[in-house]
């Protein structure tokens, strides 16, 4: 029998009922029930959030049949039932005015207010809010369950809009202003979203709200783990080498190389892309279903707002402030980046305090092209193909360099820039970085074999392919000679690092043509 899986469904006690594939949680889930009265966790989109807060509504409400076979059933012995409010604040996001935020969120409690009732001086959402809660604790004789899912999505489009965002907080102040006020009625509250604004400016008075995001014991309680996908979806794995025409150890590396690669701290374990997973096993097939619904807008405005350098997201090291600190206190945006999943934690220095972070996998890598070149390029997304990344690639592993800068030639010859290009590159401090990072872009996705900016004592070398037997230096100039470029990489010492590798290095110097914007001249030397 072929197992499903819950492509779209969210929905826990759904996901029992119809004998779809789920991976076992319910152990952390349980330890994050008791964990803290007020919890807040933040994970990127798409992985996993809104089934974990459906699972601890079915939880808190008492439905033990739907945990039956799962680790819940070793911990927990009383199963009392609660009141649970859960809140999907997704379908707030988008709205232009803070009247139409108030409307939307007093629409979100319908359910509830229709359930316990509404006083007539209950006008706005909070207020609606504090006498659901006190209604549903005398109706029940027992505290409540708040579950609140996506509760950062309303503000996300606005951030830096201050007209619009600061109108927009009031309103979310007001609508949380409850969670504190009656604590004595709340058993349990769990807040959940992308990323992290600060307890002062949105959920104002609650001083109290554990934020567990970092903690190494909850790393996985979003997202699925290599054992699990060893385990759970060996089925799928066997299925998929097949197809693919590999053994079972080969596809699971191929999947590993696209969804693997997130970490949420310092101890945490490779936890793979869940959404990007399922899909692949519903599918049979490797595809970057992550992006398929584009990069987010919010994301690309903040990073053009704070004038992001791309070619830095390979490797960062950073204090855990730089990155899990407020959103309305952001000085770049990072913070987002990591918190909207386009980075995550590569390693931990205890001495210094210091993590590492950079791009995921290379589903990421390959969305940064789609989501990122035109916007910073002014290429046309349609036309920016992985085919030219792998002739190259294909051409330099044959030793024909000539054949591989002929493809880049021809390749960047044929593609139409979209308006503004000529803006773009004024806007660059120089013509070489505006190549360097186009390069970067189109060749982030070859993942592992290509790397662009890298640093090194002498400053940082344009671009660095490495093959089974041979690591190629390569150094772009505009303006000046093929040359020059090759004698840049010998007076900064940009090939010292790789002479003791073992393999041949090769150095490579290459001319752009400023008007036709294309390579014209290279020059070797091994």
């Amino acid at each position: 029998m072929t197992r499903r899986y819950p492509v779209g469904i969210q929905t826990f006690s759904r996901i029992i009922r119809e004998g779809l594939v789920y991976v076992d949680k319910t152990d952390l889930i349980w330890q994050l029930a008791h964990y803290s009265t007020f919890v807040f966790l933040s994970r990127p989109r798409r992985f996993g959030k809104s089934l974990l807060t459906t699972t601890l509504a079915s939880y808190f409400r008492g439905e033990k049949e739907f945990f039956e076979g799962l680790k819940m059933m070793e911990l927990e012995k009383e199963w009392n039932e609660y009141p649970v409010i859960r809140l999907d604040l997704s379908i707030a996001k988008g709205r232009e005015s803070a009247e139409d935020l108030r409307q939307s969120l007093t629409f979100l409690l319908t359910e509830y207010i229709e359930a316990y009732g509404r006083n007539e001086e209950e006008e706005t959402p909070g207020q609606c809010l504090t006498g659901i809660i006190k209604r549903a604790y005398t109706k029940s004789g027992k505290q409540v369950v708040v579950l609140i899912d996506e509760y950062d999505a309303p503000l996300l489009e606005v951030l830096h809009e201050d007209e619009m965002l600061s109108p927009m907080r009031k309103v979310m102040q007001e609508f949380y202003q409850p969670l504190k006020a009656n604590e004595a009625m709340i058993k349990f509250c769990f807040i959940t979203g992308i990323t992290k604004f600060s307890q002062l400016s949105i959920f104002s008075t609650i001083n109290n709200l554990k934020n567990v995001t970092l903690l190494p014991q909850f790393s996985a309680i979003c997202g699925i783990t290599e054992h699990e996908v060893k385990t759970d979806f060996a089925d799928g794995i066997k299925d998929m080498a097949v197809k693919y025409e590999c053994t079972e150890d080969e596809m699971f590396e191929r999947l590993k190389k696209r969804y693997d690669g997130y970490h949420f701290s310092e101890e945490s374990e490779d936890i793979y892309n869940p959404y990007s997973l399922l899909n692949a096993f519903t599918d049979n097939k490797l595809a970057n279903y992550w992006f398929e619904s584009g990069t987010p807008t919010f994301l690309i405005r903040q990073m053009q707002h704070f004038r992001t350098d791309i070619m830095s997201l390979d490797h960062m090291e950073v204090f855990a402030s730089d990155f899990d600190q407020p959103t309305e206190a952001m000085q770049s945006a990072l913070p987002l980046l990591y918190q909207s999943g386009y980075l995550t934690i590569k390693g931990y220095n205890r001495d210094t305090d210091t993590y590492t972070l950079a791009l995921p996998n290379q589903e990421v890598r390959i969305g940064y092209v789609e989501g990122l070149l035109p916007v910073y390029t002014g290429l046309e997304a349609g036309r920016v193909k992985i085919g030219f990344t792998m002739k190259f690639w294909l051409a330099l592993r044959q030793h024909d360099i000539d054949q591989a800068m002929r493809e880049m030639q021809a390749y960047l010859a044929g593609i139409p820039y979209v308006e503004g290009f000529k803006q773009k590159l004024k806007d660059v401090a120089t013509a070489e970085g505006f190549y360097e990072y186009t390069m970067y872009l189109i060749f982030s996705t070859l993942n592992f074999y290509v790397r662009t900016q890298v640093k090194c004592a002498g400053g940082r070398v344009a671009m660095v392919v490495w093959m089974p037997d041979t690591i190629y230096v390569f150094e772009l100039k505009m303006g000046g000679t093929a040359q020059a470029a090759l004698r840049q990489i010998d007076d900064k010492g940009y090939a010292i690092p790789y002479q003791t590798d073992g393999r041949v290095v090769v150095k490579v110097g290459v001319q752009f043509d400023a008007e036709k914007r294309i390579p014209v001249e290279w020059v070797v030397e091994s």
